[in-house]
């Protein structure tokens, strides 16, 4: 598809959503992805930069409790005043001074991607600073205080949009977006992730389908840890495009967590940056085959933040901007120097993983034996008949 139009809302105050220094979200990835996308030509007259708004009170109470959104007021002003009841000042979501500022602030940026995607003029919209898929309407969790995806789609919900569909590339569950939309026909949530035998938070399986009324609206896929580019993107291919065939939305929403990278400290999947530019590319292909190409691409976990994060959401924006980076480029010199002068090591020479991201379809058959192939089966015949689907097919 060519000729789509684009942009990515960012300002670089959105690295102030910060835990500190010690902690494994170091805002330096976001940092240093727009750095790079910008020295590589990504951002630019086809990628323009939007402002990123804040988030109003009314847009968070469409998702988040009253009493959790004071709780983070309360920290962001005495970072001491620490609630553990609403997930606040525990090692995952330690507080900061300005924490509810920093945090509404991403929130107002995924919103302003929706807005600009559902009524702006664009066709894609990303926010590499989004992606907080574990917040809980009444408590922090995960390195997320508020919900931006939930409150993004809840946005588009409130304009109009009357089928919305997310997928969650992340390696761990969306535990806190499928958690907010369990009980909404209207919403498709699909997540393939590290099963949560192994991996926080513990949740995500095939048989967790969706509340009463919406039934099949929550397609989750465990991975077993080890899973590579061949096996994840086989899964991928064998649930995600026939459901969102299937469902047709209105507007495709996505969150590309890249933790499920080999290198990633806190998971133990094994993609490259090959395999996830793949998953990209085929998500861009899908939204114009079923969404009219109303896109809207946020961030998510990643934690080797030189290595993996700006190479990852660089291809991403390279992909949303319909400017596809090649593989083979090598990344810019200053730009490594800018990492090795903040300490950071040796930063990646290329592009690529140097991975071939080819897979085998599941409609070649599959294999009862691996964990791999009994994961993307159970979760075709626990969802796939609840969207109309043949699991066998």
């Amino acid at each position: 598809m060519s000729g789509c139009s684009a942009c990515v809302v960012f300002d670089d105050s959105l690295t102030q959503y910060d835990f500190g220094p010690s902690h494994p979200m170091n805002p330096v990835r976001v940092d240093l992805t727009m750095r790079l996308a910008d020295r590589l030509g990504v951002v630019g007259s086809r990628l323009p930069l939007e402002p990123a708004p804040h988030a109003s009170d009314e847009d968070l109470l469409t998702v988040h409790t009253p009493q959790m959104i004071e709780a983070v007021r309360r920290a962001s002003l005495d970072p001491d005043d620490a609630d553990l009841a609403f997930g606040l000042g525990n090692d995952d979501n330690p507080t900061f001074a300005g924490m509810h500022e920093a945090s509404r602030h991403v929130v107002g940026a995924s919103i302003e991607a929706a807005r600009l995607v559902w009524e702006g003029g664009y066709d894609h919209a990303a926010n590499v600073a989004g992606g907080l898929h574990h917040a809980m309407p009444d408590r922090a969790s995960g390195f997320c205080v508020y919900n931006d995806i939930a409150v993004a789609i809840r946005w588009l919900q409130r304009q109009g949009a009357k089928r919305i569909a997310y997928v969650d590339l992340d390696v761990h569950h969306g535990d806190g977006v499928e958690k907010v939309f369990w009980d909404d026909p209207s919403v498709l949530t699909v997540s393939l992730h590290e099963t949560g035998q192994m991996l926080f938070p513990g949740t995500g399986f095939a048989h967790d389908v969706g509340g009463r009324g919406a039934e099949g609206s929550a397609v989750n896929v465990a991975l077993p840890p080890g899973t590579a580019d061949a096996g994840w993107l086989r899964a991928f291919h064998a649930v995600v495009p026939p459901l969102l065939r299937e469902f047709a939305p209105d507007v495709l929403v996505t969150q590309h967590g890249c933790d499920s990278h080999r290198a990633d400290p806190l998971a133990h999947l094994m993609l490259s940056i090959d395999g996830q530019r793949a998953a990209y590319a085929t998500l861009h292909d899908l939204a114009h085959e079923v969404s009219g190409g109303k896109w809207v691409a946020v961030g998510g976990g990643g934690y080797a933040v030189v290595e993996v994060v700006p190479r990852a959401w660089t291809h991403l924006l390279g992909v949303v901007g319909d400017r596809p980076v090649d593989p083979a480029t090598e990344t810019p010199q200053d730009w490594r120097d800018h990492i090795a002068s903040l300490g950071g090591g040796a930063a990646p020479a290329a592009m690529t993983d140097g991975r071939d991201a080819a897979y085998v379809d599941w409609s070649q058959g599959f294999d009862p034996d691996t964990w791999l192939d009994r994961s993307v089966q159970a979760t075709r015949t626990a969802a796939f008949p609840l969207n109309g689907l043949d699991p066998l097919g």
